[in-house]
This record gives C-alpha cells, sequence and structure tokens, in this order.
C-alpha cells in the first residue's frame, strides 16, 4: 500500500466517521462558511478558555474533502493557542489532510474550514476586544 492510499482511506475514513462531529450547547464562537461553487457548508463552534481552544465541534453538509477536512482540522485545533491558530495557513491544512495536487475548486472544498477558523477568531476578537 502506498502512501497515497493510506492518505486516500484517512480521507474517505474522516469522511465516513468525522470526529467532532456535532452540536455544542453553549459555544464561545460560532460561525458558518458557505462554498457557493459547491454547494459546501460548514457550521463550526469552538470554546475559548483561557486563549486556547478547549472544545470544537462541526456539522455541515458537504463533499469527502470538505468534511474530511473539518474532521481532521478540529482535531488538529484543540488545545492550540489563538496566536497558534491565528498562524494556521492552508499549506499547513494541506499538508494535516495529505493531499497536495488539488484542482481549484477542491482546494476551496479542503480549504472550507480554515476559512471558517479565521472568521470565528475574528468574530470571537470583536465580541471580546482580544486581539
Amino acid at each position: 500500500m502506498t502512501a497515497s492510499d493510506l492518505y486516500k482511506e484517512e480521507i474517505l475514513d474522516h469522511y465516513k466517521n468525522p470526529r467532532n462531529f456535532g452540536e455544542m450547547t453553549n459555544p464561545t464562537v460560532s460561525y458558518q462558511e458557505d462554498n457557493p461553487l459547491c454547494g459546501d457548508r460548514l457550521f463550526l463552534q469552538l470554546i475559548i478558555d483561557g486563549g486556547k481552544v478547549t472544545d470544537v465541534r462541526f456539522k455541515g453538509e458537504g463533499c469527502a474533502i470538505s468534511t474530511a477536512s473539518a474532521s481532521l482540522m478540529t482535531e488538529y485545533i484543540k488545545g492550540k493557542t489563538l496566536p497558534e491558530l491565528e498562524k494556521l495557513r492552508g499549506e499547513d491544512v494541506l499538508e494535516i489532510l495529505g493531499i497536495a495536487n488539488l484542482s481549484p475548486a477542491r482546494l476551496k472544498c479542503a480549504l472550507l474550514p480554515l476559512e471558517g477558523l479565521r472568521h470565528a477568531l475574528t468574530k470571537y476578537q470583536s465580541l471580546t476586544g482580544n486581539n
């Protein structure tokens, strides 16, 4: 089995059994991000305590890549500080996802969770005055 096959299996596993999927009752901040090109929709909820993400949930409808990306990204961001998350880039998400070459349309799917996270953090900062 090649590394590419392992990545494909991991993506399918995270698509079929997404981690951190669902809703929480009292998130610190939430944000919905949509990809109008393909119809993917992601609703992201975070609990931020002491300047760090202590819990995260997502729900939505999307393709295998956007769902797997959200699942993997939410696993990655738990326990991270806000400054660490502000440094998170698209290349980092693609590395977490394990895919290097995506078409432009698929790239938008893979980066949808990161866009949602960025907007959620901006919203949190505007609500709390924390920069």
